[in-house]
């Protein structure tokens, strides 16, 4: 295998050795400490314009299998493993992560220390780093520059769709596709919805022209600050007071939009085994999150109360307003990561709905 480095904004550098697809790669560096899940890792959008370090150090053992996939190609910019399975073994396998990265043009490298790494970014806070072959210059200046952007541009859908289940439409919902949305839309037809996915610029005037029972804010990549344009139509729809439910980039947007604040963590909350707190009952869910920026606690005093918390850090996950029929959560809802499902508040949702009707 072919020798690569892997060259941080601060000057360390790691050799490893290069695996999938060859050439550079510069993104913002950020850590997953899932033990598994890395085929969702892979091709969940909210890593747009991220290298993915696994802190778990073999990946790859379980193949490649489609129907696991988050979206339909990878979204991250390059992948960083400590080891990867070359023979996986599994009923459903489909092929192997190095085939995989290749076909689809990503980067990796594999044969470094990824704890030493994850130390370095838990220290430090979230850093561009740029991966490059041997033989390549160390040059900083295009690292350092480096910056995201136009992240719910690249990864939102370009077309409106409608999908129905297959017994009685109760409810009509509008989705505001902002990032991967399938399994939102799945337990949302499982509750009787009719569920019309719409691309992120869609205007508010659009959206209440379907006449929707409910409006759903999407999981996405990127800062949130960012979205301008999204948030201003947002606003025309809170004063509507139709029912909404936001999660993951849709929490942070919804908070945007009734005048909170959002910032950057130090290195994220990214993996499938981090806890939150519902303050309401004290109990504490094991979440799958992925999420570089919270919104500010206390920003959105006097129009939402917090209803989780991280429970390491403190932080924001989740709003609960107090004038409008909304809600919302920073975690993925429509996995679960521990024995407490959070799927119940797809429920909680649409009795929302059908009590403000």
């Amino acid at each position: 295998m072919q020798k690569a480095y892997l060259i941080l904004e601060n000057g360390t550098i790691f050799e490893g050795k290069s695996f999938g697809a060859q050439g550079e790669a510069i993104g913002e560096l950020v850590f997953n400490t899932g033990m598994v899940g890395y085929l969702e890792t892979l091709t969940d959008p909210t890593y747009n314009g991220q290298i993915v370090v696994q802190t778990f150090p073999l990946v790859g053992n379980y193949g490649v299998i489609p129907t696991d996939f988050e979206s339909d190609h990878p979204q991250v910019k390059a992948y960083i493993v400590r080891d990867w399975c070359q023979e996986p073994s599994n009923f459903r396998c489909e092929g192997n992560l190095d085939t995989f990265l290749k076909q689809n043009n990503v980067v990796g490298l594999y044969d470094i220390d990824t704890r030493a790494l994850t130390k370095i970014i838990r220290e430090n806070g979230v850093m561009n780093g740029k991966i490059v072959t041997e033989g390549s210059g160390f040059g900083l200046d295009d690292l350092k520059n480096y910056k995201i952007v136009d992240a719910v541009k690249n990864t939102t859908s370009s077309e409106i769709k409608t999908y129905t289940p297959e017994g009685e439409v109760k409810r009509n919902i509008c989705l505001y596709d902002f990032g991967a949305v399938g399994n939102l839309v799945d337990e949302l037809i499982k509750r009787d919805c009719s569920v019309t996915v719409v691309p992120a610029y869609t205007k508010a005037e659009s959206v209440m022209e379907q006449a929707p029972d409910g409006i759903v804010l999407s999981y996405g990549p990127g800062d949130p600050a960012d979205n301008v344009e999204i948030v201003e139509e947002l606003k025309k729809l809170v004063e509507k007071k139709v029912p909404m439910f936001a999660v993951g980039l849709g929490h942070q947007l919804l908070a945007l939009a009734n005048g909170g604040e959002t910032e950057k963590l130090k290195y994220g909350h990214r993996g499938s085994n981090q806890p939150s707190t519902q303050l309401s009952t004290g109990k504490v869910y094991v979440t799958s999150q992925n999420h570089g920026y919270v919104v500010v606690n206390d920003s959105i005093k006097g129009k939402a109360d917090i209803s989780f918390i991280n429970t390491n850090d403190g932080t924001c996950e989740g709003l609960k307003y107090k004038d409008i029929p909304a809600f919302s959560v920073q975690f993925t809802i429509d996995t679960s990561g521990g024995p407490l499902d959070t799927s119940f508040m797809f429920d909680e949702f649409v009795g929302m709905i059908d009590a403000n009707n």
